[in-house]
């Protein structure tokens, strides 16, 4: 997940960020691609805007340029069928920004880039107040990443820099678990993965991943974040009922998948409605998990049709609470 700041560091590079679109375009305002000497990381869409992008962010390596803003008409220039307008800020990223943007990846952020004159920069947090570079005039913090312009002329980017807003807590660390934190990996998200088996969890995790290693993993359920995820998925059915409990008692849960099978679903039905847990809770608990269709049950597979699942919750959310109207969501598989 933002390889553009992880990959910030060492050679020279150019962070070409999609500053605003008009019409269709292939991605939108604040998507970056980081481009140096010899390597590319992300993407801003790509085709034939992306190739011209990245031969301009080359050419200003190699005549030092610092900055540049320019304006592509996806259809009669570069012959995309979009057919909208895109406008490309491009700027030499300055190391100790990009350094304190990833200690900053929990946080909210904005990113002033001076377009003209001297090429000087800020970063601000979510409330726009000043934490590194020079000082910035006032910007719009609800327009979200545009290009400012002052009195005088001078142009500004306006970069809006989020922090993650998906929170998944995925108990397991099984075959599976490790398979759903491969394909989560480079994802906007952020993941709690919990075990009782420390030796389970590899050397290495994806910088969105927080590893924890718990001998009660259903403690860790009263500590997330409202509105967070749960998908559990370890070795024990007992540790998952405790777990099932766990989560049923909070009212905040945006989704809880249980790995299993039809028959795993009517036990911990049986069970949860015993303990007194509400039928509506108990119908929102997805399980079997991932999307219908798909029966293949490795690991991989398995990983993928969950992330997708999770992905459509998620965007879903994000959707209503923007104040849009409900989205079709791709159908669980049933239960």
């Amino acid at each position: 997940m933002d390889d553009w700041r992880s990959a910030a560091e060492g050679d020279a590079a150019v962070l070409v960020t999609v500053a605003a679109v008009e019409g269709s375009g292939p991605r939108e305002p604040g998507a970056k691609m980081l481009v140096a000497p010899g390597r590319v990381r992300d993407t801003i869409g790509g085709g034939h805007l992306e190739m011209r992008a990245i031969d301009i962010a080359r050419a200003m390596l190699a005549d030092g340029r610092e900055r540049h803003l320019e304006r592509f008409a996806l259809g009669p220039s570069l012959g995309q069928c979009c057919g909208g307008v895109v406008h490309l800020a491009f700027e030499r990223l300055h190391p100790a920004q990009a350094a304190l943007l990833a200690g900053r990846r929990q946080d909210d952020s904005w990113r002033l880039i001076a377009l003209d004159g001297a090429p000087d920069s800020a970063l601000c947090d979510a409330a726009g107040r000043f934490l590194w570079g020079v000082p910035v005039p006032l910007f719009a913090r609800e327009r979200g990443t545009h290009v400012m312009q002052e009195q005088d002329g001078r142009r500004w980017l306006v970069d809006q820099v989020l922090a993650p807003r998906d929170h998944l807590l995925l108990f397991g660390a099984g075959h599976v678990g490790q398979a759903i934190v491969r394909a989560l990996a480079h994802l906007p998200c952020r993941v709690t993965w919990i075990d009782e088996r420390e030796d389970m969890f590899p050397a290495q995790v994806p910088d969105n991943v927080t590893v924890e290693a718990s001998d009660t993993p259903e403690a860790l359920v009263a500590h997330a974040p409202p509105g967070a995820s749960y998908l559990v998925m370890t070795h024990s059915h007992a540790l998952d009922q405790r777990l099932a409990e766990a989560i049923m008692t909070r009212a905040d849960v945006g989704w809880f998948g249980l790995i299993g099978s039809l028959t795993k679903r009517r036990q911990f039905e049986h069970r949860l409605r015993a303990r007194g847990v509400d039928n509506a809770r108990i119908d929102a608990m997805v399980c079997p998990i991932g999307l219908p269709g798909i029966t293949n049950k490795a690991p991989a597979v398995i990983a993928a049709s969950v992330c997708a699942q999770l992905l459509a919750v998620w965007e879903e959310a994000a959707h209503c609470s923007a104040g849009a109207p409900p989205l079709r969501l791709v159908a669980s598989n049933p239960t």
